[in-house]
């Protein structure tokens, strides 16, 4: 992942990214500085601070004291297949002091930004099926025409089985976050700085809470997945242990599983995965509750896959204890003091929120 956006990731959980020449790189210094200045009391910029990496200054490495690197939060860290996508934001990608010549360029390398908003600038997508990634470049991304662009996002959501609804869900409440940021301040606009998405890849440690069992079915969970509170039985397809308290059920998936998502989808690597597992717990502490269906392979046959993949996708977002992604904005070798509202990036924002919600609605 650290290759996808060209900088170093530092065994102490940051990643170094090296200072661009000026007047660039010390615009971006500047404003990592500014926002994180122990003596800020600016309510806009401190606000501002939980949208970006963290800032830990910068770092020279001592056979080379002249290069200069910001070290930054590595926001991948915490995740165990992290998905990753680089978004630039706003209607123009040069900043107000650019030359003629350097607006031509920056215009000719995607003339859909004015329109669009936004361009992916580059993806790496796990995929479970395979146990590997696809990554895409910015070429990509400047190919997506206005026809084209809804589903050339909705390839980073896709994991190979299905469609990531709950980071889609999860996605869109972050960037409306940034969006009421926007609203409300006038002090900075933004220019070719980009929004970074990361999601959880890996179907292993999903942890999800099925606190309101009616919520869940009038949410389109599969009938007799959570019936008051007890599970039922697929066609003796799933083996019921023991009943379950308020529809909180934990379910370990065997490795069984991986080998025939191997045999059942014939395109499919043949490689076995650790063991899927998907975690729905009771998270109370006073409550010790549970209940294993526990699913060996000659339990499996073709009606369980549509139930499974419902269930490791489709599940209603405010159902999730919280979908493990993380959207922060990123790039600020452009950002300068405005007096007006950031037109263009709020253009890029909410015509990104339409597209994401259009991948939804189909």
């Amino acid at each position: 992942n650290a290759s996808l956006l060209g900088i170093l990731q530092h065994p102490d959980g940051t990643v170094l990214k090296q200072l661009q020449p000026p007047p660039r790189g010390p615009r971006e210094q500047e404003f990592y500085s500014k926002v994180y200045d122990s003596n800020c009391c600016d309510s806009i910029l401190l606000e501002l601070r939980q949208y970006l990496p963290k800032y830990f200054g910068v770092w020279s490495p001592p056979t080379a004291p002249n290069d200069t690197y910001l070290k930054l939060e590595d926001v991948t860290r915490k995740f165990n297949k992290p998905c990753i996508m680089d978004v630039k934001i706003g209607q123009k990608s040069y900043d107000p002091y650019a030359s003629a010549e350097k607006i031509q360029q920056q215009v000719s390398k995607y003339p859909l930004m004015e329109e669009i908003g936004f361009l992916v600038l580059g993806m790496r997508v796990y995929h479970v099926s395979s146990d590997s990634y696809e990554t895409q470049n910015q070429h990509y991304g400047r190919s997506l025409t206005k026809e084209t662009v809804k589903d050339g996002i909705s390839k980073f959501f896709h994991n190979g089985y299905c469609l990531r609804k709950d980071a889609i869900v999860a996605s869109i409440q972050k960037i409306e976050k940034i969006l009421e940021w926007f609203e409300g301040q006038k002090q900075l606009n933004f220019y070719a700085s980009s929004l970074l998405f990361v999601y959880e890849g890996s179907c292993q440690a999903t942890t999800v809470r099925l606190s309101d069992v009616t919520l869940a079915e009038r949410r389109g969970v599969p009938k007799g997945l959570l019936s008051g509170g007890d599970i039922l039985e697929y066609n003796n397809n799933i083996h019921v242990i023991n009943s379950t308290e308020n529809g909180k059920i934990e379910a370990s998936v065997s490795k069984g599983l991986s080998k025939f998502y191997a045999l059942h989808k014939k395109a499919y690597s043949k490689r076995h995965h650790s063991q899927l597992s998907l975690k729905v717990e009771n998270l109370e502490q006073d409550n010790v509750w549970k209940s294993s269906t526990c699913i060996t392979q000659e339990h499996l046959n073709g009606n369980v896959i549509p139930q499974l993949e419902k269930v490791f996708c489709h599940m209603p977002a405010e159902i999730k204890e919280s979908a493990n992604v993380e959207v922060r904005m990123i790039d600020f070798a452009h950002v300068f003091p405005s007096n007006t509202k950031d037109e263009g990036y709020i253009y890029g924002l909410k015509n990104l929120i339409t597209v994401l919600q259009n991948i939804l609605d189909n």
